[in-house]
C-alpha cells in the first residue's frame, strides 16, 4: 500500500474528527430530546454509556474537555434526571457519574437515531458495500492507528457507544 491511500484515509478522518462535524451531527441527533440533551451534553451521555460510571476527571479525557466542563454538563444532566452522582468506592472523597435508567433510555434513543441516520445515508450504496465498509471500519478501529486508544478507553473493556 502506498502513502497515497494513507493520505486519503487521513483526509477523511480529518473531516470526521473535526469538532464542527461532530457538533453538527450531535445537534441533529439531539433535536427534540429535551432541554438537557443537546450537542454539548451528548458526548457526556455517550461516554458514560460506553465506559460505565466514571469520575468527571476520568470522563474529561474521553470527552475532550476539562473536568469543570464535564461537571457543568453533568449537572445539567443530573437536574434532568439522566445522571446521578455516587460515592466512588475506590476514593470516598470523589464521586462517580452514573447514568440513571432514564439516561439509559435516552442514550438508546440517541443510538437508534444515529443508526437510522447512518443507514439512510448509505441506502444508495450497492448491496453488500455498506456491510463490507462496516467490517473494514471495525477492523481499522481495532488494528489501525487508533486500536490501542479504543481498547483502553473504557474501565470494563466494553466498546459499543456510537459517538462520532
Amino acid at each position: 500500500m502506498d502513502n497515497e491511500i494513507g493520505n486519503e484515509i487521513a483526509d477523511a478522518l480529518g473531516i470526521l474528527l473535526k469538532r464542527t462535524t461532530r457538533a453538527h451531527l450531535h445537534q441533529r441527533l439531539t433535536e427534540g430530546m429535551g432541554e438537557a440533551v443537546d450537542d454539548v451534553t451528548y458526548p457526556v451521555l455517550s461516554a458514560l454509556a460506553r465506559t460505565g460510571p466514571r469520575s468527571a476527571a476520568d470522563l474529561a479525557h474521553d470527552v475532550g474537555i476539562d473536568r469543570s466542563g464535564v461537571t457543568r454538563r453533568a449537572s445539567r444532566l443530573e437536574a434532568a434526571g439522566l445522571v446521578r452522582r455516587e460515592p466512588d468506592p475506590a476514593d470516598r472523597r470523589a464521586h462517580l457519574l452514573v447514568l440513571t435508567e432514564e439516561g439509559r433510555l435516552v442514550v438508546a434513543e440517541l443510538r437508534a437515531r444515529l443508526a437510522d441516520h447512518i443507514t439512510a445515508s448509505l441506502s444508495s450504496w450497492p448491496p453488500g458495500e455498506a456491510e463490507t465498509f462496516a467490517r473494514h471500519l471495525r477492523r481499522f478501529t481495532a488494528e489501525g492507528p487508533f486500536g490501542q486508544a479504543v481498547s483502553s478507553g473504557s474501565r470494563d473493556g466494553t466498546v459499543g457507544s456510537q459517538e462520532p
